[in-house]
């Protein structure tokens, strides 16, 4: 068995790829979903499944997966696909735990699937069990198999991904990230940029709408910035101020800022006061900031941020109306000093 998942490692490619369109669990199959539901389809192989109770395995904390975060919602299609066929087809992986652990078995790979047959197993249906293939791999092993998975999972954040290549750096590749790197066929640059979303503050996480709109392109432009200390300050005084605007948004119900909005105004939050105050007007669309007008020497200069839920007609307006107001103040300005 070591040996069939040994050979996933080693034939299995790292780059994304498409999933087939939906699998007997009612998902679309990864790669390594398609391999395992080929391992239990001959019957001399098929003995070597077993069958657990969910309750029967702990969860390996390797997995970047957020199982706390798992629903009956997120795993719908799934749960129905499982109560029709008495049981998920596509096995999950488990190793066994050490003598005198509270559980028996440590779960690998399948936090979806131990979720919602445990979710059926209190909502009506106790008597579906887990189908489970017991393996013997080392944590490292386990951590690249899970990442094969989670790679081609549109659930896993590239957030959650890279705090689990955080934490793995150390604990499997003895904080070598070029080690990391080619046992994860991934270029240097590659995981350095994981590695620094993965330090993001905590107040930066919570200025973005939800985990998952905080990428790593947003990380290239913030680490710099956060690397020096005035700027760093400034940055984290707004990035507290966009997220308790974002609570508020979500308690009221109301649409939440963008991620590109976030990111403007995190980084207008870095720029000198005089900058920001004296050369430079905001451009708000309701409550929300969607660039600036600047004074030139030669006149003025306009920087906007247009994302795909930008009202055109409403962002001309407002922008038609502060220029306006910018013209006439400079007009006042220049009178001023005659």
């Amino acid at each position: 068995m070591a040996g069939f998942v040994r050979d996933i490692l080693t034939t299995l490619s790292y780059e994304p790829h498409a999933a087939e369109p939906l699998g007997a669990d009612g998902e679309a199959l990864s790669r390594l979903d398609q391999r395992l539901a080929g391992f239990t389809q001959g019957s001399a192989r098929a003995r070597t499944a077993i069958s657990i109770r969910p309750s029967d395995c702990s969860v390996w904390d390797g997995n970047p997966r957020d199982v706390p975060g798992l629903s009956a919602e997120s795993c719908r299609s799934l749960i129905e696909s499982i109560a029709q066929e008495d049981g998920n087809r596509i096995p999950v992986l488990v190793r066994r735990n050490p003598p005198g652990a509270d559980y028996p078995y440590q779960l690998l790979v399948g936090s979806r699937r131990r979720f919602s047959v445990d979710w059926l197993n209190h909502n009506g249906r106790p008597e579906i069990r887990l189908t489970a293939l017991i393996v013997e791999l080392t944590d490292e092993e386990a951590f690249r198999l899970a990442d094969i998975e989670n790679r081609e999972r549109e659930d896993i954040t590239e957030l959650d991904r890279a705090r689990s290549y955080q934490n793995a750096v150390d604990r499997f590749y003895g904080g070598v990230q070029s080690r990391m790197a080619e046992a994860l066929n991934l270029s240097n640059s590659q995981l350095s940029r994981l590695l620094a979303l993965a330090q993001m503050p905590d107040e930066v996480v919570n200025a973005f709408a939800t985990r998952d709109e905080l990428r790593v392109r947003h990380s290239e432009v913030l680490t710099p910035l956060l690397r020096r200390p005035e700027q760093r300050e400034r940055l984290l005084v707004t990035a507290r101020e966009v997220g308790e605007e974002q609570q508020r948004l979500a308690a009221m119900g109301e649409r939440m800022i963008p991620a590109a909005t976030v990111l403007a105004r995190l980084k207008d939050a870095t720029r000198d006061n005089d900058m920001r105050r004296g050369n430079e007007t905001p451009l708000l669309l309701g409550e929300m900031r969607v660039g600036r007008i600047r004074t030139g020497r030669e006149g003025l200069a306009v920087d906007l941020l247009v994302t795909e839920d930008t009202d055109i007609d409403a962002l001309l307006g407002t922008l038609r109306t502060a220029l306006m107001d910018s013209r006439r103040q400079i007009a006042v300005e220049s009178e001023a000093l005659i």
